[in-house]
């Protein structure tokens, strides 16, 4: 794999084990040469990643829509920086640009974003691994919905297994580059 996409939150609220599994994700991707697009800001999470991967000889990539580029800016120092007319050409440029998806501990938007490309997964429309960084159990009530939506007959398995788990970001990115996505 030579490129991930990386969904988090823009929050400065956020505790350190978030901030920190953040820093080791960054460091870890740039270690082992893989560039991280994402969404181009500096605050929270998202800012603590890049600033990891920059750090650690990283390229990092950032996308980042007109009115928020405006509103927040970008992070200086990136690799590159693109600006979209608005939020789902963004996201389209994202996935485009890589190989693979990660989400971190977010809001809204992180999650969003993590189940428009796990569907797109499910439909056929890619074949990127998709994984998910549960850093202290913070996904463990979504992930409990999902195995709920597989029993009651809403959610196939093997779509339930498009998405790859793991509490450490040295595991998760190992499971990306190691395993190849599961096909529903």
């Amino acid at each position: 794999m030579k490129s991930v996409c990386v969904f988090c939150g823009s929050s400065e609220r956020v505790g350190k084990v978030y901030r920190s599994a953040a820093r080791r994700l960054g460091a870890g991707l740039a270690e082992r040469g893989i560039d991280i697009v994402y969404g181009g800001g500096a605050e929270g999470l998202m800012g603590v990643l890049a600033k990891a991967a920059l750090a650690a000889g990283g390229r990092v990539i950032g996308v980042l829509p007109e009115q928020l580029a405006e509103k927040e800016g970008a992070l200086p120092g990136l690799t590159t920086l693109h600006i979209t007319s608005d939020l789902p050409s963004r996201k389209k440029l994202m996935a485009e640009l890589a190989e693979g998806f990660i989400a971190l501990p977010g809001g809204y938007g992180t999650l969003e974003e993590l189940l428009t490309v796990v569907s797109w997964a499910e439909l056929g429309l890619h074949n990127k691994p998709c994984g998910l960084l549960d850093t202290a159990d913070y996904y463990q009530l979504f992930l409990d919905f999902l195995d709920d939506a597989v029993a009651a007959g809403f959610l196939k398995r093997k779509s339930r297994n498009l998405l790859y788990v793991e509490q450490k970001p040295e595991e998760l990115i190992e499971a990306l580059c190691s395993r190849p996505p599961t096909s529903p």
